[in-house]
């Protein structure tokens, strides 16, 4: 696998900024044409580079091609698609009905970009994660600067190549380093910053920003609760969240972090869930070409301390030499345990059983908002409660991660797990500000509003009474 990206950044930092300032204070974003243009030259050049990028992410962590399509440039190619479609009706002014307190007025929104826009994005889903937000900034007006993950170094490099072959560096560019170029980064005043990270980097970020009062969207995580319910089709169940536990090898901030099982429905839910791994990644499951690998040393010694002291169900199995873990299942860990403290991150799913809901909600409230959460029920009434009862980014009942799919829905966080959200249309809207304008006739000026004010107070009442 690549070697991570381990030296400084290759740019002069304040420099490049300086640069795209002027950019964008010389109007050269405005012209939503021109945006559009841009937007259908990037699609069409990740179109001509689909087997790079697959390669790309193959050498970072053995990413099968089949996943990197499906979770990577399809979405990106999708919400390209969507964007050019829809980014001349988002940008016009939207107009509002006036109140008569203006009265003769017409009111608009107006989205106005917000500038200079930093991405800082992660290791786990390295194109999709850098590319996504950019199109949202750059189809709202901004310029960007692109900080990828110097874990994930060949997809960090062709993400360079790529946008350098779309885009002057002033408009937008791929800065690469580790750890002492996003912190010059974050030394810097931006308009806007864009992170996806887990919760103790994005606690860094939001202090780094704060002096500045910047804006930002934050991508967090959790521990993401996946309750079965007795009504639940177990069989079905089970090939669903085998797939979204283990697609990039449980690497997805979004995917099921445990189970909450019914206990009377336990032993059925785990025999189905051997057969669908064995299913879906065969006998010996190091060598199915449908497997990922763990990011580097660092995270996969970070995932094998949680093993230790634990009762497997299945799996286990490791492979220093190549980052492999095996889909492994843990029979009741304890709460206090070290993998069920934070975000597993990693193909590690552990079951845990109950007996009715207050021993759910025990469980669930032990840790802070998780990024998502999943009910697998046929007693739509019971779906619909857990639902409604738990605060949470976004989620499915009777799936897992499948809401990330749908550019109608914002995907973000709540509390600890993030805030702000993306995607479609919501993309354009987080990067724009929403500017209000109230044009006023000059053909008439009621007099109600100026001083001096005897007499007016009835009056006034009757006119706030009606808005």
């Amino acid at each position: 696998m690549a070697e991570e990206i381990k030296t400084a950044a290759e740019v002069d930092i304040p420099k490049l900024l300086s640069s795209q300032k002027a950019f964008f204070e010389a109007g050269h974003t405005l012209d939503v044409s021109e945006r559009i243009d841009k937007l259908k030259a990037l699609k069409e050049l990740i179109e001509s580079k689909e087997k790079e990028i697959a390669a790309a992410l193959f050498a970072d962590f053995r990413k099968p091609e089949f996943e990197t399509y499906a979770t990577e440039t399809a979405l990106i190619l999708s919400e390209l698609k969507f964007t050019i479609k829809k980014l001349g009706k988002w940008a016009k002014p939207k107009k509002v009905k006036s109140t008569f307190l203006n009265f003769p007025s017409t009111d608009y929104i107006y989205s106005q970009p917000y500038g200079n826009v930093l991405v800082l994005a992660p290791w786990n889903y390295p194109f999709q994660l850098s590319v996504s937000p950019a199109i949202g900034a750059l189809a709202a007006g901004n310029t960007v600067v692109i900080k990828p993950s110097e874990y994930a170094p060949a997809t960090s490099q062709l993400t360079k190549e790529i946008f350098a072959e779309v885009f002057p560096e002033e408009q937008a560019t791929v800065v690469l380093g580790g750890v002492e170029t996003s912190e010059e980064l974050l030394q810097q005043k931006w308009d806007y910053v864009f992170f996806t990270g887990s919760v103790p980097v994005g606690r860094i970020v939001a202090k780094a920003i704060a002096p500045n009062l910047t804006p930002a969207t934050l991508e967090l995580g959790g521990k993401n609760p996946c309750i079965i319910h007795k009504s639940a089709k177990i069989e079905l169940a089970a090939k669903r969240i085998v797939w979204g536990k283990f697609i990039n090898a449980g690497q997805t901030c979004i995917s099921p972090d445990y189970i909450l099982i019914d206990k009377k429905k336990k032993t059925e839910f785990t025999e189905v869930v051997k057969k669908e791994i064995k299913a879906a990644f065969g006998e010996d499951i190091k060598k199915s070409p449908d497997y990922a690998r763990i990011i580097n040393k660092k995270n996969f010694e970070r995932l094998q301390a949680m093993l230790e002291g634990q009762t497997f169900i299945t799996g286990g199995e490791t492979s220093p030499e190549d980052n492999y873990m095996a889909p492994t299942l843990l029979n009741e860990p304890s709460l206090d345990s070290e993998v069920m403290q934070d975000e597993i991150f990693g193909p590690i799913l552990p079951i845990l059983t109950f007996s009715d809901e207050t021993e759910i909600e025990k469980i669930i409230n032990h840790y802070p908002d998780p990024l998502a959460l999943y009910v697998f029920a046929e007693d739509k009434d019971y779906s619909e409660e857990i639902l409604k009862k738990y605060r949470f980014g976004g989620g499915a009942s009777n799936d897992v991660v499948v809401h990330i799919a749908n550019k109608n829905l914002p995907f973000g966080g709540v509390g600890s797990s993030g805030y702000g959200g993306y995607h479609g249309k919501f993309s354009f809207d987080t990067f724009t500000h929403k500017k209000s304008i109230s044009k006023r006739g000059t053909w008439i000026d009621i007099p109600l509003r100026y001083a001096p004010y005897a007499g007016k107070l009835p009056l006034i009442k009757k006119v706030m009474k009606r808005i």
